[in-house]
């Protein structure tokens, strides 16, 4: 099976770089499975029943959140409609809405979040461990991990070593160089990167960012719309038969705005 594994798309800019570049790479690819990142799909915090059928059109079979899956109320109640198939983490409390986890066919999907400088949340470590005694128990499992820390994230690289198919890092919306499959058979990659404006700081216009930085007035961040995009992501293939990685490799392309 052909993966593509899609970085934080961020805002209407990331969304028109989706609908723009993804339906030729499922295309040239000949891809099986996409998953797109999408907690920051609506103006840049949280989601919506809109943005995320927008996502679904262009081809995204399974959307996974992170920290923000809440940020706009609401969708909240979407969260708990099962025909959108979207994956908030799993570590989160169970009386939280929505699903940790995704099975469609013979793929799974989890969606965990960090703990290290992202807040509060139950172990991403012990939530796995209990998918992979029960949804994803012998099936091709794909984890998103949306976390700050690359130690955290290279930490459950080696902790699912073996056990899944994929562990990629999203979060940080910059792309890392050390995509690789583990001996065990699990491609692992730190950060995917992310879905939007080129020119910009991780997804924001420059103006704010720079200004949080400069000043010790607030700054509003906005994201950046205008200008070139850029699309991260990676390929992954996997063996049917063991339902581990066989390859990993960045697909990263560059849409003129």
């Amino acid at each position: 099976m052909r993966v593509l594994m899609v970085g934080d798309v961020e805002g209407r800019a990331g969304r028109r770089a989706v609908a723009g570049l993804l339906p030729e790479l499922k295309r040239e690819l000949l891809l099986d499975f996409v998953v797109v990142q999408g907690e920051n799909v609506a103006g840049g915090f949280g989601l919506t029943r809109e943005t995320v059928a927008e996502l679904l059109q262009a081809g995204a079979d399974v959307i996974t959140a992170g920290n923000h899956v809440c940020a706009r109320g609401e969708f909240i109640p979407d969260l708990d409609d099962e025909s959108l198939p979207v994956v908030r983490p799993a570590n989160y409390s169970e009386s939280s809405p929505g699903r940790g986890v995704i099975s469609l066919g013979r793929v799974v999907v989890v969606c965990l979040v960090g703990r290290l400088f992202m807040g509060e949340a139950g172990s991403p470590f012990a939530a796995v461990d209990r998918v992979l005694e029960g949804p994803g128990a012998g099936k091709t499992v794909l984890v998103d991990f949306h976390a700050e820390a690359t130690s955290e994230k290279q930490a459950m690289g080696w902790h699912l070593e073996g056990r899944v198919a994929a562990v990629v890092g999203t979060h940080t919306h910059v792309p890392t160089a050390d995509a690789r499959v583990l001996p065990g058979g699990t491609a692992y990659v730190s950060d995917l990167g992310m879905v939007g404006a080129a020119d910009s700081v991780i997804g924001m216009r420059t103006r704010e960012a720079l200004q949080r930085f400069l000043s010790p007035e607030p700054a509003r961040l906005q994201v950046e719309n205008d200008g070139p995009l850029v699309f991260n992501s990676v390929l992954i293939e996997t063996d049917d038969s063991t339902g581990r990685a066989l390859s990993i490799a960045r697909v990263d392309r560059r849409l003129e705005g």
